[in-house]
């Protein structure tokens, strides 16, 4: 349960994120999203919900139990 709740988090706190990402999109803020996805608060989220699912993983299962899966 606590993984559940941890991934959702992650999950919502990403889709914050590309909602931002998509902001700076529409308002032709081209250079700033470049760097909110590169260096910013999106490839931070990204990589909290990767590192989430990394640590969940246990031998070479992957978070569903299926063998061989490779981390997003």
């Amino acid at each position: 349960m606590k993984y559940a709740q941890q991934t959702q988090n992650a999950l919502d706190r990403l889709d914050q994120s590309l909602a931002q990402l998509r902001g700076l999109i529409k308002r032709g803020q081209n250079q700033d999203a470049l760097r909110f996805m590169e260096d910013g608060d999106l490839k931070e989220k990204f990589e909290e919900l990767q590192n989430i699912i990394t640590i969940s993983s246990t031998g070479n299962a992957g978070v569903r139990g299926v063998q061989n899966t490779r981390p997003l």
